[in-house]
């Protein structure tokens, strides 16, 4: 089976990072941050998404933005991240049952992927899928239509793997099952009301369910 994953949310607690990038944009700004429990939201939707509402939907703020947060990103943030506990043992289960992994993330390819590769099991991802960081849209959908056809991959025997909406919606567009977490940044209601095919709670239901 391909297993496509998430990241934020999902392999890595990449709060911290993420959050601090997002103060230091706003202050280069001169505009105050939202609260820390508001900011956990920003978290898995893409970037102008989360700026737009706050920057009264002004294009060239947003860019600018954006600009700033992946500034930060490119220093610090990218290092500044846990992997939750329980998943390293699930890849390595994941492996030793013949699965093939990839990751779909709303991350700029040039972000997630120093991430993936200094991860101790980042090898086992066979692909890394991410948009370009000049792109409007998360593109969860088209990513993992790309999956699809670079691994010759039958949809009922793909699944993608994640913590928020975003990724059950473009598992959906390609008809192939969506299985949400619970240890990231997304809800049971986010997740169920998107349709999400099955919940995991922890890593280790999360391997049952794959099978590893």
């Amino acid at each position: 089976m391909l297993c496509l994953f998430d990241l934020d949310g999902t392999l890595i607690d990449s709060e911290h990072g993420i959050t601090a990038c997002v103060k230091h944009a706003l202050a280069r700004l001169d505009l105050p941050a939202p609260a820390d429990d508001e900011l956990r939201h920003w978290i898995g939707p893409p970037l102008r998404h989360s700026f737009a509402p706050l920057l009264d939907h002004d294009a060239a703020l947003i860019e600018a933005a954006v600009e700033y947060y992946h500034e930060r990103f490119h220093t610090d943030g990218w290092r500044e991240y846990d992997i939750y506990p329980g998943i390293e043992a699930l890849i390595a289960r994941l492996l030793a049952a013949g699965h093939q992994l990839a990751v779909v993330t709303s991350k700029p390819h040039r972000h997630a992927a120093p991430i993936i590769a200094h991860l101790p099991f980042g090898e086992a991802f066979l692909r890394l899928y991410g948009p370009d960081p000049s792109s409007p849209h998360s593109e969860k959908a088209s990513m993992i239509a790309a999956a699809l056809s670079d691994f010759g991959a039958a949809e009922q025997d793909t699944v993608m793997i994640g913590d928020r909406r975003f990724d059950i919606e473009g598992a959906i567009a390609n008809q192939v099952r969506g299985i949400g977490v619970l240890w990231g940044f997304g809800s049971r209601a986010e997740l169920e009301q998107a349709g999400a095919n099955a919940i995991a709670e922890t890593p280790d239901a999360l391997a049952k369910l794959l099978g590893g």
